[in-house]
């Protein structure tokens, strides 16, 4: 069997922002799912990011600073658990869905920086592989489709359904959902080998980016830099 019709298992984040360098984690889910989509296992973090959650973040998800700093756990903890399960699940070989991936563990990698908690690559000894991110696959497969790719737009292109968008469940198992419906319909990413996979989308990435880096620069930002690097974006210090 190829790798969308076996176990995954699938990992969001909901956050007090976009900036990876700067934002923090307020909740995360990950989820294990059987070949046939069911949910046979779930994790959820609920943290206090010990920092405000901006109105514009609490807008999205529906956690405000004030529930937070009732019912999270502290980070540090609630961080190294997070990322050990991740580490359990690669470590077993199973593939990791995430959507855009470059954005949920390269925070989830700064966040253990912060706390002083062992990184997941720190964890394998390798970078985090195999990942199956289903932004970076569908702009892959369906390159020139116009219209929206967030994982709302997603779920309606291929048919999947999302109860309670931006509930990091919901979410990462819509994500599994979308990453099983392109591998279905597309047959040159439905490859038996998830790190052949893995593989693919690295190269994909840097393609993507180096595209929309020179449709920036022509569009009047000479100096447009977007990052190429994927599932993580390096640590700078």
């Amino acid at each position: 069997m190829n790798w969308h019709q076996e176990l995954l298992v699938s990992f969001d984040l909901e956050t007090t922002g976009t900036d990876v360098e700067r934002d923090r984690i307020v909740t995360a889910a990950l989820i294990r799912l059987e070949g046939d989509g069911r949910v046979v296992a779930k994790q959820s973090w609920l943290l206090d990011p010990g920092v405000p959650i901006p109105d514009e973040a609490a807008a999205i998800h529906g956690i405000s600073t004030e529930y937070i700093r009732e019912h999270g756990r502290p980070p540090t903890t609630a961080i190294a658990d997070i990322t050990e399960a991740l580490a359990d699940a690669l470590r077993a070989d199973i593939p990791l869905v995430v959507m855009n991936a470059r954005y949920d563990l390269s925070l989830l990698d700064r966040e253990c920086r912060r706390h002083g908690v062992r990184t997941l690559t720190e964890r394998l000894g390798n970078p985090p592989a195999p990942i199956i991110d289903p932004l970076i696959l569908d702009k892959h497969v369906d390159r020139y489709r116009k219209g929206k790719r967030a994982l709302q737009a997603l779920c309606g292109h291929y048919g999947v359904r999302l109860d309670g968008a931006h509930e990091a469940g919901a979410d990462a198992a819509a994500a599994a959902g979308v990453a099983r419906r392109i591998g279905e319909k597309h047959p040159s990413v439905a490859i038996p080998s998830p790190r052949a996979l893995h593989a693919l989308q690295e190269e994909a990435a840097a393609e993507q980016a180096a595209s929309f880096q020179a449709y920036l620069r022509r569009s009047g930002d000479p100096q447009a830099i977007v990052e190429r690097a994927w599932p993580l974006i390096p640590y700078q210090g």
